[in-house]
């Protein structure tokens, strides 16, 4: 510190060097950075589209999931994985505060960011039910206040991170006997919330799902084997998006993927992706096809390998980019890196709304930030409880109190936008959640350069 201001390391010491020098990526270089950016957006889309979300509805299928507890879950903890990574990083190889400020500082942008993106681009509107956003959002605001409150005094003890892991495990709990609380809820509370009755019926109507009836008053769901809510289809395999390679109808063994498409921009497309294409051929097993449909749990365990994998690289090459052009260290993490380690999630959740499925969305949204509250929790305890017994981990809490009030606000916000909005994602919840994240974006901008509090922090070394 240095007359009241933070000194931070840069975002590009976690990574490896470039592959140019400074002066060669302002000289022309920093546009193989854009192209490898680009590159490896489209190499997500392809691994949620072809592996991440099909192994995601077989298990749905197997456990008999309901769209939201699946999104809140499995597909929650697949797209999450590279915050997974990030928090192991965090504390066994860089001992720095990667993890929490990547968690705590991307929180906005999962909760605002990606329901903004689902409202923009989905083409249809879905409907959502009033318990699935209600539950989530709830254990969220304990989940971060728990965290918050652990590293309040720069100390995280062994018996805090197990708490981190009791609190998950008790959501998990609640999300087992989701059906018998949803059920009880609303004889509970349908004659004074009608949340609780008109959306769920308007679902019900839009959105008419295997296994959902009427019985014994309101709508009540009720567990099914084929309702797992991402997509529907007479067969017992997936009708899964196949905009990438201008697949329209699935047959009883799916295509194979080398298969061209007719129409010229999709032609092109496939061709630019056909190594990345190639490669996931080669490394994972297509669930899709009959051959394959008893490995879902392996695709499902390397497509989220795979997701961390090209996270790791956009991230990388994103701050590289950020460097080069000279965005300041605390914009750029609060924008390019919060939505660099947030891509899996955000083309997950935007796949899913495209086919209508707003409550799956919404749940992998607030659940996968539920997740990430994990994923400081068990290197948390990992660390404290076996390898470094002696003490507790040392952690740093700057911003502490702006970073509480800013996801206490964002969750509110979300959740009374959806009310407001007659309980359904379309491009004016969209253009609202928008609005709402370039707000929190600036005041959390502006408090990282000391415009606004007294939090001023600059590049160590500058």
């Amino acid at each position: 510190s240095e007359n009241g201001t933070r000194c931070v390391l840069p975002s590009s010491s976690e990574f490896p060097e470039g592959f140019f020098t400074p002066q060669e990526r302002k000289d022309g270089g920093i546009v193989i950075y854009f192209i490898i950016i680009l590159y490896m957006f489209l190499a997500v889309s392809i691994v949620c589209d072809d592996y991440f979300l099909p192994s995601l509805e077989i298990i749905s299928e197997c456990l008999g999931l309901s769209q939201d507890v699946a999104g809140a879950t499995f597909m929650a903890a697949g797209s999450s994985a590279p915050e997974l990574v990030t928090a192991f990083l965090g504390a066994f190889v860089t001992k720095g505060d990667i993890g929490v400020s990547t968690i705590l500082g991307s929180a906005i942008y999962n909760l605002l960011g990606i329901s903004a993106a689902c409202g923009l681009f989905s083409t249809v509107v879905s409907r959502l039910s009033c318990w699935p956003l209600f539950r989530d959002c709830l254990a969220y605001t304990i989940s971060a206040a728990a965290v918050l409150a652990m590293i309040s005094d720069n100390r995280i003890y062994w018996y805090e991170s197990a708490s981190l892991l009791l609190i998950y495990g008790c959501y998990i709990l609640v999300l087992c006997f989701d059906i018998k609380i949803n059920q009880y809820l609303m004889k509970k509370f349908s004659p004074c919330c009608t949340c609780f009755t008109k959306a769920m019926e308007e679902n019900a109507e839009q959105q008419p799902l295997v296994g959902w009836r009427d019985e014994s008053g309101p709508l009540i769901r009720q567990q099914s084997r084929t309702d797992s809510g991402i997509f529907q289809d007479e067969l017992d395999y997936s009708q899964l998006s196949t905009s990438l390679h201008g697949l329209n109808e699935i047959s009883e063994d799916h295509p194979n993927v080398f298969t061209m498409p007719e129409a010229d921009m999709k032609r092109i497309l496939w061709v630019l992706s056909l190594p990345i294409i190639t490669l996931l051929y080669l490394t994972i097993p297509d669930c899709r096809r009959q051959f394959w449909r008893n490995w879902f749990m392996v695709t499902f365990l390397i497509s989220a390998a795979w997701i961390s994998a090209i996270t790791y690289v956009l991230v990388w090459m994103v701050t590289i980019a950020g460097e080069t052009l000279g965005i300041p260290e605390s914009v750029m993490g609060l924008t390019l890196l919060a939505a660099g380690t947030s891509v899996p999630d955000t083309v997950a959740s935007v796949l899913v709304a495209r086919k209508g499925n707003g409550d799956m969305a919404m749940s992998n949204i607030v659940g996968s930030n539920v997740f990430d509250m994990l994923c400081l929790g068990i290197p948390w305890f990992i660390k404290t409880a076996f390898i470094n017994t002696s003490g507790p981990i040392e952690v740093n809490s700057s911003g502490l109190t702006y970073t509480a009030i800013s996801l206490i606000c964002s969750v509110g916000f979300i959740f009374l936008a959806v009310h407001l909005n007659g309980w359904k994602i379309d491009k004016k919840l969209g253009t609202i959640c928008l609005v709402l994240y370039l707000v929190f974006t600036v005041l959390s901008i502006l408090y990282e350069l000391g415009i606004i509090g007294n939090n001023p922090t600059r590049v160590c070394g500058n």
